[in-house]
């Protein structure tokens, strides 16, 4: 069947039109794409900053011209992505407690009950120490003054559920102690921990690991009687990176 020449005619022009609006189209959603690649790297270079900038200089003497030179940036580059130092606070401290969760998960997992105490006790704080100790911008918004009430009530948050992970593990070790026992013994251990990564992160190199070294001792002293188990005096901490 001959096609008239008005329709053939129509149907190229129609044809040429949509594979233009098509490729207009392509450009322009890569076009958003490449932006918000750009942007996501400069928010990163931002969160990067502040996070020296915290580490140096504390949360509440820091500024937004402070951060910006730490990113060799503009102010004005800054406050595109970024209304005011809280925000990249709330942001990075967001980030840091996602990858904090995970790093505890992992710590937590229950399997780790079938290790004698003196190897839990080295697979349990091992990561969460050289977390803190790979990113002290965490422990500066986490434990610092005048931090956004955000990040606190995150924190205080993540305390209760890294709490009851702590007692879920000392159930499996106790099996016979009563729970109100249990929570008792969980706070005082998490309490020991905390206590004992305050002066781990106020020291460095050697003096750092010879910290978590008497850390890692006074836990399993704690716990070793509580628990009976007759594994040796806890492994040496060489293995663990404390920039």
């Amino acid at each position: 069947m001959t096609v008239p020449e008005g329709k053939a005619n129509k149907t190229a022009t129609e044809a040429a039109a949509e594979a233009a609006a098509e490729a207009a189209g392509a450009a322009a959603s890569a076009r958003p794409r490449r932006r918000q690649a750009r942007g996501e790297a400069r928010i990163a270079q931002l969160l990067r900053a502040a996070a020296d900038v915290f580490c140096t200089s504390g949360y509440t003497a820091s500024s937004t011209n402070a951060i910006a030179r730490e990113a060799g940036v503009s102010p004005g580059t800054l406050y595109q992505f970024f209304p005011n130092k809280e925000a990249i606070a709330v942001e990075l401290g967001d980030r840091l407690l996602d990858r904090w969760r995970d790093t505890y998960g992992a710590a937590f997992d229950q399997s780790h009950t079938e290790l004698p105490l003196d190897r839990l006790l080295d697979t349990i704080l091992d990561p969460l120490i050289a977390f803190n100790c790979e990113n002290p911008a965490f422990f500066v918004l986490m434990h610092g003054s005048e931090i956004p009430g955000r990040i606190t009530e995150a924190h205080d948050t993540l305390h209760a559920t890294m709490l009851t992970r702590v007692e879920s593990v000392l159930a499996d070790y106790l099996p016979d102690k009563p729970a109100p026992q249990i929570h008792r013994i969980a706070e005082i251990a998490f309490m020991v921990f905390k206590a004992g990564l305050d002066l781990v992160m106020a020291s460095e190199g050697e003096e750092r690991a010879a910290y978590i070294q008497e850390l890692k001792t006074v836990m399993f002293r704690y716990l070793d009687p509580l628990v009976g188990d007759d594994a040796p005096r806890p492994a040496t901490t060489e293995h663990i990176n404390t920039p």
